[in-house]
């Protein structure tokens, strides 16, 4: 008789296989099958990203749900959870990447090398006006723990940095506002739109016309938060009458993106694919298998979600 607790690695649309040996390895207790193996009904615990819609309420035994990732919204959509708790992954090394992505990204546009490519694809010698640091002001939606790493390092650089966040706080080198009441204001002093939300019901489709809308003539949007937070066509239209100058997508309610999406044809869109940051995999394993440990012992879990919250 198999007295080890089943775990089931489990993605619609990833193979997760990969993770299988590495859990096994760390944590020898622990009996993994791939979803969509038969037995993943019988788990104890999930660990995965984009879980199909229900599953979890055919899984009797389920006791732990664990995303694979810092986020937990394509882990827990669809699924009648009750009372089982949700972790999820927090790597260091994710704040530093992201960091980078950001910083890559906000300098495109305030370098105006998005204009320099275009020049170039022309064959035309134009050199872009540049600006001091100071003169670019990046907005940042969210300042979770990876925007925080950005917050802290962009005023460094001499950008104006702002900061939207849900609940007043304070963050020392950010101009923060906060609330629906703070919204307007906070888009309409932002040259490089930077959004790094989580996906909650309040922030899902929040990138729609009245947000781009309300950024000034010329502004760009840096988007690396959760695919769903855009409205696409929103963002094609906002760009095709000129309030919008372009952006630098990484992330899409569907992915891969399909090969026909009009936003890989869209003038200024820069596409790139959910590259931003990730956790390394031998966090994944060791936070999982320690969560799991936790669960047989009967401890407290760490890294658990509010899921009222959505983070």
């Amino acid at each position: 008789m198999n007295c080890r607790t089943v775990l089931a690695l489990v993605s619609q649309r990833h193979d997760l296989s990969a993770f299988k040996p590495m859990i096994e390895d760390a944590d020898p207790g622990l009996d993994v099958v791939v979803w969509p193996d038969p037995r993943c009904h019988d788990a104890e615990i999930i660990a995965g990203w984009e879980v199909p819609p229900g599953l979890c309420a055919r899984m009797p035994r389920l006791r732990l749900v664990h995303s694979i990732a810092a986020g937990v919204d394509n882990v827990i959509a669809g699924q009648a959870l009750h009372a089982i708790p949700v972790c999820r992954v927090v790597d260091p090394l994710l704040a530093e990447g992201m960091l980078q992505y950001v910083l890559w990204a906000v300098l495109y546009f305030h370098r105006r090398f998005d204009e320099a490519l275009r020049s170039g694809a022309r064959h035309a010698w134009t050199r872009p006006v540049q600006t001091p640091a100071a003169q670019c002001r990046v907005g940042l939606m969210g300042l979770g723990e990876m925007a925080s790493r950005v917050a802290t390092i962009l005023p460094s650089l001499g950008y104006t940095v702002n900061g939207w966040v849900r609940t007043p706080r304070e963050f020392q080198g950010v101009n923060v506002f906060s609330g629906e009441a703070g919204l307007l204001p906070f888009l309409r002093a932002t040259d490089v739109l930077v959004c790094l939300l989580p996906l909650t019901g309040a922030t899902r489709g929040i990138l729609s016309h009245t947000t781009l809308d309300a950024l000034p003539r010329g502004a760009a949007l840096v988007h690396c938060g959760r695919g769903e937070h855009l409205v696409e066509r929103d963002l094609i239209e906002a760009i095709a009458r000129g309030p919008l100058r372009g952006a630098v997508i990484d992330v899409f309610e569907q992915e891969p993106l399909h090969t026909d999406s009009p936003l890989w044809s869209t003038p200024g869109v820069l596409i790139t694919p959910h590259m931003a940051t990730m956790a390394r995999p031998e966090t994944v394993v060791a936070q999982v298998v320690e969560n799991a440990a936790r669960l047989r012992r009967g401890e407290a879990l760490v890294r658990r979600v509010d899921l009222e919250l959505g983070y």
